[in-house]
């Protein structure tokens, strides 16, 4: 039984042995293939402007909390140092803590430490709110200083006072010029410029060249920083320095070198300026002038050409006054016309032209006087007109009808007023040539005027007729007898009507005879001014046998009017 048992193990034992030699040398089963993996539609790329990471770099702005923690924060901490530093020199002043030049130093110590640290903030930790705000606190601490020093204690004398304002301004403007801070530049520069005042050195001439080295370094930061604002903030706080200076070295008693001396710093200072736009402007290189520059070249020309006359004008030389304000407008004149060639904008050469001109009116006003001073400003007119033809420039064409305005303006209160057609003129040829200068640039600038502004020739070519009317009328009037002692006469009242009547029939004639709206409507204002005057005037004031001449001549030229009218529009019916 159990040898049986054996033999079964033996023989399974056996079996298996054969089954796994099997298995072992058959070949392996192929793996199951794998899956189909699905393939996906691809997806359309998604635009730029809408993925997640360009929008996480678009920033919008600085929000809220950037603006109060980074800004506001930085600028209110910068003032409260230099009221800091204000206030610890009011109270060691008035408790007496320390002596003078302890506070003195004191003061230069922190804010130049102040300075220090702001630097350092910059240039290791980049450009922050916090370094900017410090900088600019640092500076006004500085002159903050150099007040108490020097105009208040008197430690500091007004050559180093000017040293270190200058230092302390060359610093601001390095320290604007890198970090392209208009703020700190602002401090700086106009804090240089204002070295005479902070010092209180008085309106000296050492003073003067200090603040004309300073406002050099202005123009150059203002070019190669494209700082606008800077120019007419210079002139701003310089000029009134420059005023003082004048008042103080001008004496009107005689014409001795201290006029001269103010002329010449005049010219000097009206360089400076004009240099500071137009660099600016070749700078800028835009089409267009800045109203910055605009702003300063007017007030340039009005300063230097008010101040240079009032000197001369004061000390008696009424001649001289004269030709400074003409050679600044040929100054002006011929700075335009230069740039008008170069690189600068347009604009600019035209405001300077425009500026000459300006000036050159004045100027003639002030050398001429009566029928001289009507041909310069009808010369004026008369030149604009053409040089607006020439170049198809309106503003010329209006520069043209602003000078005639003038010319008419000064007839018609000097030479020859209205009431000359009642009591005639005070000097008959010169209220005639003034009129008749009227007439003849008006009617050259009918024939050549051009411009959007004056869409047609028609506005001068009415002012030339109407001045030949007025010419015609007011020497009826004086060569009829009437003055000013007699008052007008019968005659010469009775020919004025008669001359306006049959001046404007005439005109509504030619009008329907060239088919001239404007002319027609001319005469018939002219027609219709005679007939006002006949029944108010007239009737009032002739005698019978006048007054009645005047009727009938005005009721036969009116009859006569009615006649053309019906006539011309008949034939033009048929």
């Amino acid at each position: 039984m159990e040898g049986s048992l054996e033999e079964r193990l033996r023989l399974i034992e056996a079996r298996l042995a054969a089954l796994e030699f099997v298995l072992s040398s058959a070949p392996a089963p192929a793996p199951a293939p794998a899956p189909p993996v699905p393939v996906r539609p691809l997806a359309p790329p998604v635009p730029a402007a809408v993925r997640p990471a360009a929008a996480k770099e678009r920033r919008a702005g600085p929000g809220l909390e950037e603006v109060l923690g980074g800004r506001v924060l930085g600028w209110l901490g910068g003032a409260a140092v230099v009221l800091g530093v204000v206030f610890f020199l009011v109270m060691a002043v008035s408790r007496g803590w320390i002596d003078k030049p302890t506070r003195v130093a004191l003061a230069f110590t922190g804010s130049a430490l102040l300075l220090a640290g702001a630097l350092w903030l910059y240039e290791r930790k980049g450009q922050t709110q916090a370094a900017l705000a410090a900088a600019a606190a640092a500076l006004a601490s500085l002159y903050a200083s150099l007040i108490v020093g020097t105009a208040v204690y008197g430690l500091i004398p007004d050559a180093a006072g000017f040293a270190v304002a200058g230092l302390v301004g060359a610093v601001g403007a390095a320290i604007a010029v890198r970090w392209r801070s208009q703020v700190v530049g602002g401090i700086g520069i106009l804090g240089a410029l204002l070295a005479p005042v902070l010092v209180d050195a008085g309106a000296s001439t050492t003073s003067l060249v200090f603040m004309a080295i300073a406002l050099s370094a202005a123009v150059a930061v203002l070019v190669w920083q494209r700082w606008p604002w800077l120019a007419f903030a210079s002139f701003v706080v310089s000029m009134p320095q420059l005023l003082g200076w004048m008042n103080d070295e001008y004496d009107g008693r005689e014409f001795h070198h201290h006029i001269l001396l103010i002329l010449a710093v005049l010219v000097v200072y009206w360089a400076l300026y004009l240099v500071a736009a137009l660099a600016y402007e070749l700078r800028v290189g835009a089409e267009k002038l800045s109203a910055a520059s605009a702003l300063l070249l007017f007030a340039d020309v009005l300063l230097v050409s008010g101040s240079g006359w009032a000197v001369l004008h004061g000390a008696g030389r009424k001649a001289e006054a004269t030709a400074w304000v003409l050679a600044l407008a040929v100054g002006h004149v011929g700075v335009g016309l230069a740039t008008l060639r170069g690189r600068v904008s347009r604009q600019t050469g035209e405001l300077l032209i425009a500026l000459g001109i300006a000036l050159s009116a004045v100027g003639f006003a002030l050398a001429l006087d009566g029928p001289a001073l009507v041909t310069g400003w009808a010369i004026h007119a008369a030149l604009l007109a053409w040089l607006g033809a020439r170049t198809q420039d309106e503003r010329a064409t209006v520069g043209a009808a602003v000078f005639l305005l003038l010319a008419i303006g000064h007839v018609l209160l000097q030479e020859a007023p209205p009431r000359a057609l009642s009591s005639g003129l005070d000097h008959t040829a010169r209220g005639l040539v003034a009129i008749a200068v009227v007439v003849v640039t008006a009617g050259f600038a009918a024939r050549v005027a051009q411009g959007k502004v004056l869409q047609t020739r028609e506005p001068f070519a009415i002012v030339a007729a109407a001045a030949a009317v007025y010419l015609v009328s007011v020497a009826i009037v004086d060569l009829s007898g009437a003055t000013r002692a007699t008052g007008a006469t019968q005659t010469s009242q009775l020919l004025l009507s008669a001359f306006w009547s049959a001046t404007g029939l005439a005109a509504i004639v030619l009008g329907l005879l060239r088919n001239r709206q404007r002319v027609r409507l001319g005469g018939l204002t002219l027609l219709g001014i005679a007939v006002v005057k006949v029944f108010l005037y007239d009737l009032k004031t002739l005698g019978s046998i006048y007054r009645v001449g005047s009727f009938i001549a005005l009721g036969l030229l009116l009859i006569a009017g009615a006649f053309a009218y019906q006539r011309v529009q008949r034939e033009v019916h048929e």
